[in-house]
């Protein structure tokens, strides 16, 4: 299985642009006042067009990720910019992935979320903690906890500390999705065109040789 990259904290639409043309097939978007990374609605609307823009094969979807907030003040998000995907990364209402995925709303939640909400997400984020953050860390969540979730049958989308120098290895757990953030960034925020390039490089080099090596050695 080829996992999916998100390229997650987007606040710069030319970023955006830059992930899309790379071939990300997800982008997100932070409506968390307290994160470094969090945007308004009219960003993220730019941010959005962007990457839809940009994109020269299948536009990437877009996530926004929310943490104490209102199921109402989440969907009215979702129809204002338009969202694909909602992240719930703790604290919100404990209805909140019910009444979202009733409003027909990819749900993706956080292990830290509520136990009600994980269990009715679409998929399970794992992510790094420094102390009552999440998100945005640069921790390493537990890998470990990857073939747990799978094996109960769940979609696994894992975050903390991937970038070029483990993503490959990431790769290899079997998340269905990799979600990287902070080690694209020069300051927080602020990602570099040239670490996402970069990023995109080594993940596929990474595939390569995985092809290169179930071949027996063979050219792909």
């Amino acid at each position: 299985m080829i996992p999916q990259i998100k390229i997650c904290g987007i606040a710069d639409p030319a970023i955006a642009s830059e992930a899309a043309a790379l071939g990300a097939d997800f982008i997100g978007v932070i409506f968390v006042p307290r994160s470094p990374r969090c945007i308004d609605i009219a960003r993220a609307c730019l941010i959005a067009s962007a990457a839809r823009c940009a994109s020269g094969g299948k536009p990437p979807r877009v996530a926004g990720v929310f943490a104490g907030q209102t199921a109402d003040f989440i969907l009215s998000a979702v129809q204002a910019v338009p969202l694909d995907i909602v992240q719930l990364h703790g604290g919100c209402a404990e209805d909140a992935a019910c009444v979202l995925k009733r409003a027909g709303v990819e749900v993706w939640a956080a292990d830290c979320e509520c136990a009600d909400n994980v269990a009715a997400a679409d998929a399970v984020l794992l992510d790094g903690r420094d102390g009552a953050r999440t998100g945005g860390t640069g921790i390493a969540a537990d890998w470990r906890l990857v073939g747990e979730y799978k094996a109960r049958g769940r979609k696994v989308v894992l975050a903390g500390g991937l970038g070029e120098r483990n993503i490959a290895e990431a790769a290899a757990t079997g998340a269905e999705v990799l979600d990287v953030n902070s080690s694209l960034e020069t300051a927080p925020g602020v990602k570099d065109p040239v670490l996402l390039r970069r990023l995109f490089a080594v993940f596929r080099a990474g595939l390569q040789e995985k092809q290169r090596r179930g071949s027996g050695g063979r050219a792909v």
